[in-house]
């Protein structure tokens, strides 16, 4: 019997040594790879249209790669997602003078006077008290910016002489859009008081969706909402009317990160400020355009940038 425990102690303490010269191992040898596993969960969340779906891919694959397990989740607009961020959401990619505006009507009221300022910083500025009474956090702003934009027909245009929202006041249309267009400032709201255009009614057919550009080109709408870096519309037939009056806000693109959720994991500001960073205006109008006219799949678009830009 003795003899068999100390067999047994010997094997144990074999094994033992075998497995901390294994981890010795495995920590000098990769370093990196062993701590950038175990990360845990992190769930992503935010408008489902075609950019937003791209830039959600970059945060997703930028944060599998440095261990955790990303869940994306997009949805229709920031009232189906605001209720859960920051919480059961996490990170949101976001545009600065959306989200801020957003959690400005959700305090004070439709009637709030909005954030219109044209410098990004100075809206987060504005806004900061917003974020920190609900403990989100906006990180570094990218120079790439992403405005509401309106559009027509050419051929609407051509026979109206329209190139300016300013040109439609007094038109009665009707406005295909995101579907929280109705009454915000930036969108149906802005349209109607800023310009005078009559919006009969409002189709939420989503924010520069094919269903959107469609009802436009069949004549149900006469009016769509897109982006200004939406690469699809000149070989649609479709134009966009000038912002004359500059009713929108700065959009830079910002990642809005749960202020609980980044001190547990302060590594994600570096690898999502490096995100927007690389981002600029041109790049992303280009890559919008694999996506939408080319039909590749924003994934392969993400992955590819990421790694064009030494970041995957």
């Amino acid at each position: 019997m003795n003899v068999r425990r100390s067999l047994a102690a010997a094997l144990a303490a074999g094994a033992l040594l075998f497995v901390t010269a294994c981890s010795g191992d495995l920590e000098s040898s990769d370093d990196g790879d062993a701590q950038a596993k175990g990360q845990g969960p992190v769930t992503i969340s935010g408008q489902n249209f075609p950019e937003a779906t791209l830039v959600a891919s970059m945060y997703e694959q930028l944060l599998a790669d440095a261990g955790y397990e990303p869940t994306v989740k997009l949805v229709g607009g920031r009232d189906v997602y605001g209720p859960d961020f920051p919480g059961k959401i996490d990170i949101v990619p976001e545009y600065v003078g959306g989200i801020a505006n957003y959690l400005n009507i959700q305090a004070n009221g439709p009637d709030a006077e909005p954030f219109t300022s044209g410098d990004g910083e100075e809206i987060a500025s504005q806004a900061e008290p917003l974020f920190d009474e609900l403990g989100i956090t906006l990180l570094e702003l990218s120079e790439a910016t992403d405005t509401n934009a309106f559009f027509v027909t050419k051929e609407f245009a051509e026979e109206n002489d329209v190139s300016t929202l300013s040109d439609l006041e007094g038109m009665s249309m009707v406005l295909a859009a995101a579907p929280d267009c109705k009454g915000r400032l930036d969108c149906e709201g802005g349209l109607s008081e800023a310009y005078g255009i009559d919006i009969t009614k409002v189709l939420p057919l989503g924010y520069a969706s094919d269903q959107t550009y469609q009802s436009v080109i069949d004549g149900e709408a006469q009016l769509g909402e897109t982006s200004t870096t939406d690469g699809t519309l000149e070989a649609q037939g479709l134009v966009v009317l000038e912002d004359d009056q500059q009713i929108q806000p700065a959009q830079n693109l910002v990642p809005a990160v749960g202020e609980a959720f980044l001190t547990e994991h302060p590594d994600v500001a570096d690898l999502l400020n490096a995100l927007m960073a690389a981002l600029t205006t041109e790049k992303l109008t280009e890559l919008n355009g694999r996506v939408s006219n080319d039909r590749e799949k924003p994934e392969d678009v993400a992955r590819d940038f990421l790694v064009e830009e030494g970041l995957l």
